[in-house]
C-alpha cells in the first residue's frame, strides 16, 4: 500500500515498514540486484551488435546469440522479480506500489518473447527480426527508467544500502 511520508509532503513512500523489513531481509533484493547491471551489460552489448548489424549487414549470428542472452536475462529477472514482490508485497505481479512498472514489464516480455518466436519459425526476415529487437529494448529502456524513478523514491524513502546498490546497477524491483 502506497502511504503518504510525513517527513516529506506530497511526496508518496513505497513501502510500509513491515515492507521495507521484508524488502531488507529477503534474499531476492540480492538477487535482483545482481541481476539488474547483468541484464543491463548484455542489453548494452546486445544493442550494440544490432546496430552493427543493420549498419553493416554483417554479424547476424552475434546479434542473435545476443538477443537471446539479453531474453534470457529478462526472464531471469521477471521470474525472481515476481517472487521478490510476492515476499515483499504479497502477491506475484501488481502490487499497487509496482503496479504500472508491471504493466510495461509485461509488454517487454511480449516484444522480447515475439522475437524468440519469430525467430524459430522463422517468419521474419533477419532485418525485421533485428528491427523488433529495437522494439523491445526501446521498451525495456521505458520499463528501466520507471524502475530507477521508482527505486529513487524508495532509497530516498529509506536510505538503505540495498536501495543505493540496486539503483547503481539498473532495472530491479
Amino acid at each position: 500500500m502506497i502511504k503518504k511520508q510525513t517527513s516529506r509532503p506530497g511526496v508518496a513512500e513505497i513501502y510500509t515498514p513491515e515492507q521495507k523489513k521484508r524488502r531488507d531481509e529477503t534474499k531476492w533484493t540480492l538477487v535482483q540486484g545482481i541481476l539488474a547491471p547483468l541484464q543491463f551489460l548484455a542489453f548494452a552489448l546486445s544493442l550494440a551488435c544490432i546496430i552493427h548489424y543493420l549498419m553493416t549487414g554483417d554479424g547476424y549470428y552475434g546479434a542473435t546469440v545476443s538477443v537471446l542472452i539479453k531474453t534470457a536475462f529478462l526472464y531471469a529477472i521477471m521470474v525472481t522479480g515476481a517472487i521478490w514482490e510476492k515476499v515483499v508485497f504479497g502477491r506475484y505481479l501488481f502490487a499497487r506500489a509496482f503496479f504500472w512498472e508491471d504493466v510495461v514489464s509485461m509488454v517487454v516480455i511480449a516484444l522480447h518473447t515475439a522475437y524468440v518466436v519469430a525467430l524459430v519459425t522463422s517468419s521474419m526476415t533477419p532485418q525485421s527480426l533485428m528491427w523488433l529487437a529495437i522494439a523491445a529494448y526501446v521498451a525495456y529502456v521505458v520499463n528501466a527508467a520507471q524502475f530507477l524513478l521508482k527505486f529513487s523514491i524508495g532509497r530516498a524513502d529509506s536510505g538503505s544500502a540495498l536501495d543505493t546498490a540496486n539503483m547503481s546497477m539498473g532495472v530491479s524491483r
